[in-house]
């Protein structure tokens, strides 16, 4: 049987998703303004795509489900961190670390976790640096803060993470041996290349300098 919201809970549920959204589109402005200032101010080109996205309440349910906690609004808020959900690309691995800090010095932005999967890789062989932060949001006459997960990585690794989600789920999680280990040794290869490529951008920005 799929796990389903209530009536109720369903329509508590549509005016939280509301509110997430109002936070990842505070965030998206805030990090356009960031990549706007390096481009035009800073000469620096360090985010060359933002996509964002907010959990389907059949997702939510999903994972509460398999968390084992109610299907409520209070426990989704409470238990979720990736309703609201943002993807950065950059162009070379240096870039991941100083969009990082940048987003810690936000002055009203939380940061609650950080996961740095480039430096410690999944076991898969997967790579990404994430984040979970809160966003201050105003309504009805008082602020909240929104969680959202944010997941910054270089297009290389996201081309190694859309291959591998879609091998994943042809396989629904269970993926032959033969092929994680191919992916591992793809991952393997990416992240040497990210390493050369931004060794390369280096030394032309020294040659530039």
């Amino acid at each position: 049987m799929i796990p389903r919201f209530d009536d109720v809970e369903f329509e508590k549920l549509k005016k939280l998703l509301h509110i997430y959204e109002w936070g990842l589109r505070t965030l998206k402005t805030k990090m356009h303004i960031v990549d706007e200032d390096l481009k035009n101010f800073q000469h620096r080109d360090a985010i060359d795509y933002i996509a964002s996205r907010i959990k389907t309440p059949q997702s939510i349910a999903g994972k509460l489900h398999n968390l084992g906690v109610p299907l409520t609004t209070e426990a989704a808020s409470e238990n979720l961190f990736d309703i609201a959900g943002m993807r950065i690309l950059c162009p070379f691995l240096d870039d991941i670390h100083f969009l990082v800090s940048i987003i810690r010095n936000m002055p009203d932005i939380n940061i609650l976790s950080e996961k740095d999967y480039i430096t410690n890789p999944k076991p898969s062989g997967y790579r990404s640096y994430h984040i979970i932060l809160e966003v201050p949001v105003f309504f009805n006459g008082k602020a909240e803060r929104v969680k959202v997960e944010v997941q910054i990585r270089t297009e290389a690794m996201n081309f190694w993470s859309t291959l591998e989600h879609k091998v994943r789920y042809k396989y629904k999680g269970d993926i032959p041996k033969h092929l994680s280990d191919e992916l591992a040794e793809i991952a393997g290869k990416i992240d040497e290349l990210d390493n050369r490529m931004h060794l390369i951008h280096e030394i032309i920005s020294l040659i530039n300098e």
